[in-house]
């Protein structure tokens, strides 16, 4: 059993997954905030790979991306960080980005590698679904790798289904179609999430983009297994100071611990 099957067998609820840019806000600061999150209570840490033309990203996580590149991270940086992440990390990691840099670093060797680190799943956005059919899937699950979808409010339900069916660890819902960092209706979300949970799906549901504090959290989980929160932790980490204290202050303002 994977660890986020794991996770979820063990938690049905209120799951957090929290993302941030590695490199950011300094190149030797991925490490720190990853067991920074795992102590504050997050339950998935997900590890944004910087890119230069982030397009499902805000201005936040592009502005963090552009700081993170432009500290020195790069795919070969960012697994020498991760190298021995599992001496102390337990939660589930999955690492998000771009088809593009991970293209140059070669395919089948960054699955492979992701996979030696002890990296749990995969959210490439910009994977198309038959490409992951005809080729790119059986190099991921060949390397024991989850492979998180996105839906999104317009996605037709037999496109859902399809999606679901091969997904793996969670289902990725975007509240709405917008770049992350941006604030929603959540009682225009709920029609939403309702209908994704009245379609009994394999896998669990997370929702994403406009998650930021306790409020928008516990709308988001009001009808899913869990909620992603991205753009306003990477605005925690960009004031600077203290991150276990910073994280920890942000994560129990969230969780309402």
């Amino acid at each position: 059993m994977s660890r986020l099957e794991s996770l979820f067998k063990e938690k049905k609820d209120r799951v957090l997954n929290v993302y941030f840019t590695a490199g950011y806000p300094t190149l030797d600061s991925t490490v720190k905030v990853m067991s920074s999150l795992q102590a504050g209570g997050a339950n998935i840490i997900e590890i944004g790979m910087p890119y230069s033309d982030p397009l499902a990203d805000g201005e936040v996580i592009q502005a963090s991306s552009i700081k993170a590149l432009a500290n020195g991270m790069t795919l070969t940086v960012l697994f020498d960080q991760l190298a021995s992440m599992r001496k102390s990390i337990h939660i589930p990691v999955i690492l998000m980005g771009y088809m593009n840099p991970i293209l140059q670093y070669g395919f089948e060797a960054f699955c492979k590698k992701a996979k030696e680190v002890g990296v749990d799943g995969l959210i490439l956005p910009d994977l198309p679904l038959f490409e992951f059919e005809q080729f790119y899937g059986k190099i991921i699950n060949d390397n024991g790798l989850d492979f998180i979808f996105l839906v999104t409010p317009e996605t037709p339900a037999e496109r859902i289904k399809k999606l679901d069916s091969l997904s793996a660890g969670f289902l990725y819902a975007v509240s709405s179609s917008a770049t992350t960092g941006k604030d929603k209706d959540f009682l225009k979300v709920a029609t939403y999430l309702k209908g994704l949970q009245a379609m009994q799906l394999k896998n669990p549901i997370l929702v994403g983009f406009g998650i930021k504090d306790k409020n928008t959290f516990d709308a988001a989980t009001a009808y899913t297994h869990g909620a992603i929160i991205g753009s306003a932790y990477i605005q925690v980490l960009s004031k600077g100071g203290d991150i276990d204290q910073s994280t920890r202050l942000f994560l129990n303002g969230v969780l309402g611990a």
